[in-house]
C-alpha cells in the first residue's frame, strides 16, 4: 500500500515538476520571441497603430498554447479541459462582457481606423494625441501631459472628431469693436494681418467680416486656413497680433473671444 501510494506521489510530483520546466522554459522563449517579433523588420513595416494591439494578440496566443502544454504535461485530457473551458466560457463571457466589448471595439478600431497612433482627437469625453491603440483600451496624451485611458467599446460607441486627419484646418476667432468704428478699417486690419502671416495659407482665402453684435460692440469674424500642424501657432499668433493691430489703429476696446477650435 506504501508503495503505491509512493508511487503515485512520484508520478505526479514527476508531473508537477515538469509542467513547472514547461511553464518556466515557454515564458523564456515567449519573452525572446516576442523581442525578436519587434525588432523584426516585417513588424516595423507595420502602421504604428498596430503595433501595440499586434503584440498584445500575439503575448495571449503564445500564452495560451504555453498554458495548454502544461495541461497536456500534467497528464489532463485535453478533450475534459475544452468541455470545461467551453462552460466555463459561457459564464465567464457574462461576467466580462465589458472586457470582450472592448475587444471587439479594438478590433473594429484596427479595421475602420478612425484615427491612427500620432492623431490628435477628441472622443469619449477625452481630447489629446492617441499614444498607443491596445487590445481593450487607448491612451491619449493631453496637451498638459495627461495620460487618459479609454475603453475600446467606449470609443466604437462615440462620436470621434480626428483633428490630424485632414491635411489642413480653419482657424476662426470673433473680435469685438466698440459701436460706431469703421468697419472697413477694421476688417481690412484683420485680414492685413492674416495676409502677412506666413503660416497663413492663402487658397482658401482669408476671411474677415462683420458677424454680428449688440447695443454697445460689433463682432467680427476671422477665418484663416492653415496646415494642421501649425493650427496652435497660427491660433495664438493671430490672436495676439490682429489685437495688437486694433490697438495700435486707436480702435476702441479690442477683445477676443473663442469660437470654437
Amino acid at each position: 500500500m506504501f508503495d503505491l501510494i509512493g508511487s503515485t506521489c512520484a508520478l505526479y510530483l514527476t508531473k508537477i515538476i515538469g509542467a513547472a520546466v514547461v511553464w518556466l522554459i515557454g515564458k523564456w522563449v515567449i519573452s525572446k520571441l516576442l523581442s525578436v517579433l519587434l525588432k523584426s523588420k516585417a513588424f516595423a513595416k507595420l502602421d504604428p497603430s498596430l503595433h501595440s494591439f499586434a503584440s498584445s494578440a500575439v503575448r495571449i496566443l503564445l500564452y495560451i498554447i504555453l498554458i495548454i502544454s502544461v495541461i497536456g504535461v500534467l497528464g489532463v485530457p485535453l478533450a475534459s479541459v475544452i468541455a470545461i473551458l467551453a462552460s466555463a466560457g459561457v459564464a465567464v463571457g457574462l461576467s466580462l462582457q465589458g472586457a470582450l466589448g472592448n475587444l471587439a471595439g479594438g478590433i473594429m478600431l484596427m479595421i475602420f481606423r478612425p484615427f491612427n497612433v500620432g492623431d490628435y482627437i477628441s472622443a469619449a469625453g477625452g481630447e489629446g494625441t492617441v499614444k498607443e491603440i491596445t487590445m481593450f483600451y487607448t491612451s491619449l496624451i493631453t496637451v498638459d501631459n495627461k495620460k487618459i485611458t479609454i475603453p475600446n467599446g467606449s470609443l466604437m460607441n462615440a462620436n470621434v472628431i480626428n483633428f490630424s486627419s485632414e491635411a489642413t484646418r480653419r482657424v476662426d476667432l470673433t473680435f469685438s469693436a466698440a459701436k460706431g468704428e469703421d468697419i472697413s478699417k477694421i476688417t481690412g486690419i484683420m485680414l492685413d494681418v492674416m495676409n502677412r502671416d506666413e503660416k497663413v495659407l492663402k487658397d482658401p482665402a482669408p476671411f474677415a467680416r462683420l458677424s454680428g453684435g449688440t447695443n454697445e460692440s460689433m463682432d467680427f469674424t476671422l477665418r484663416a486656413w492653415v496646415n494642421a500642424a501649425d493650427y496652435w501657432d497660427t491660433y495664438f499668433n493671430l490672436t495676439q497680433k490682429v489685437t495688437e493691430a486694433l490697438g495700435e489703429a486707436g480702435i476702441k476696446a479690442p477683445a477676443v473671444r473663442i469660437i470654437n477650435n
